[in-house]
This record gives structure tokens, sequence and C-alpha cells, in this order.
């Protein structure tokens, strides 16, 4: 086996992963990612019992039980850069010998759920409700520095998005990426599901105007109006499209659910954004600890 170089696996004086300060034996195989580092302990608040805690910079993991169900909660901070992080050390905790520092024969696959905040772009998804994402569509431009395949599926659903949205040529290179079936089917009862655009900025990205013109000042309204086979695009947020792609390329189980705090449609923002965070926490552990 190749070994890998201590200038791409970097790891820290106690021997855990250089970003997110955590050894394999302290990491669960089923992940919730947050963007928060403070909502870290608004879900490790549950868990019956904390194994750990864990942080370098916005990185922090605490790792637990709820009932019999081992957890790890990762947070992420904003982005696909961060995300492109997380998930390659995640994976590098459960698939690479730190002592050999080479690729162990049999792979794992982790269980990561994303639980986010996300702006709605339908105005049948009111603020306060969760969403489900059945696709990660990538606006940003992490996945084209891997090498992944698509399902016919998903390349149908990506050829009619770029023929529906005018981007700019140098904007972006669209990528999409299915959720885990396996994952998504778990959570079905009082949850939306649509297709999740991830943006690579806030404002711009995702037509906010403030004092920076917009290149692209009819874009909200394109992806409200895009349909494909009765899909349509239900929200965007900054973080899904990555999960969804490297759990492709690495071979993981990835789901994304987002509380929706805004709908930019209707022109309106959640009263207690928290609480509805709180709520979303607090449905899917009892879906995860099942």
């Amino acid at each position: 086996m190749t070994r890998i170089a201590e200038s791409e696996l970097i790891l820290n004086a106690r021997g855990a992963v250089y970003h997110l300060n955590v050894r394999p034996e302290e990491l669960a195989q089923t992940i919730i990612t947050v963007g928060d580092p403070d909502r870290v302990k608004a879900v490790s608040k549950h868990f019956d019992q904390i194994e750990g805690t864990w942080q370098h910079r916005e990185f922090v993991t605490h790792t637990g039980f709820i009932g019999q169900k081992r957890v790890s909660v990762v947070s992420t901070g904003i982005g696909t850069d961060n995300i492109d992080i997380v998930l390659n050390e995640l994976d590098a905790l459960a698939n690479i010998d730190f002592n050999t520092r080479t690729v162990k024969e049999t792979p794992v696959s982790l269980e990561i759920i994303r639980l986010g905040t996300s702006g709605s772009l339908q105005p049948t998804i009111p603020v306060d409700s969760f969403v489900v994402s059945s696709h990660g569509l990538g606006l940003d431009n992490l996945l084209p520095f891997y090498t992944y395949q698509n399902t016919p599926e998903e390349l149908q659903l990506l050829e009619a998005f770029r023929g529906q949205i005018r981007l700019q040529p140098s904007a972006a290179r669209p990528y999409l990426i299915e959720a885990s079936a396996t994952l998504r089917e778990r959570f079905t009862e009082g949850f939306h599901s649509g297709i999740t655009v991830t943006c690579p900025g806030f404002y711009a990205p995702q037509g906010r105007i403030l004092r920076g013109a917009l290149s692209h000042p009819d874009l909200i309204d394109q992806l409200t109006r895009f349909s494909f086979e009765n899909r349509h695009i239900t929200n965007f947020e900054m973080e899904t499209a990555g999960i969804y792609g490297l759990g492709r390329v690495l071979g993981h189980q990835c789901l994304s659910i987002s509380a929706i705090v805004a709908n930019r449609i209707q022109k309106e923002f959640s009263k207690d954004g928290n609480a509805a965070v709180e709520r979303l926490i607090a449905r899917a552990l009892e879906v995860i600890a099942q």
C-alpha cells in the first residue's frame, strides 16, 4: 500500500487529524454536521452520555451516546471550502491507518447528516418548516476538482437545469448529486423534499443586493421556476452539494436537512430561527436514535 506523506495527511502532536483535532477512536460512525460551532452543544445536550469533546479553530466535535447509539456532532463552519476539509478528515479518520499512513483494505461508509438552516425558494414552503434535500446542486467550484460518476437520472436533471437556468459562462460549472436513499427514507413525515442549490456566497450568489450590483439579477426567479419531471428547487444554502459530492467521491451515505429561516419569495424571515433549529435537532435525533 502507498504511504501517505506527512505533508498530505497532517497529524498533530497527539496523533489527531490536524483541523478537526480528533483521533480515529474518538469518532462515531454516525455523524451530524452543523455549521455553527455553538450549535454543537445544542445537539450534544440531548445526548445521554458525552464521551469526549475536542476543538481546533471553528471545528468542534462532541461524541457521545443517545441510548445505545454512538453519535458524533461536528461543526463545519460556512461554505464548501470548509466542507472539503471536514469530509476529507472524517473519511481519513475512518479509512486511513494513522500508524502506517496507508488506506485500510476494507472501506468504512459513514452516515453523515447535516442539520442546518436555509432559505426557501417556493411560496408553499414556509419559514420554520423543514426540508430534506433530495439532491444537492452545486454552483460552487469544489466538486470539479474531484473525479466522480453521475447516475443517468442525475445527468438528465443536470442537463435540464443547464437548459433552463441562464448562468454566465464564468460564473459556475453546476454539478448535481443525489442524497442517500437509505437515509432519506427515514425522514419523510413532517418534511418537505426537493432540490437544494448550494451557493458559493451569501449575498450576490444568493441574489441579495446591498451595494454591489448583481451579475445575475433574475437568479432567484429562475431557480424558483425550474421544473423537470415534477422535481423543483426548494431552497438554497452553502454546504449541501459539497457534502453530497464528497460523499459520492469517498463512499459515504449523506443527507442534508434544513430548517427554513427565510422565504425569499414571500420576503419573510423567521421570528425565532433558533427555536426552529431546536425543533429540527430534536426531531432528527429521535429518528437517528431509532
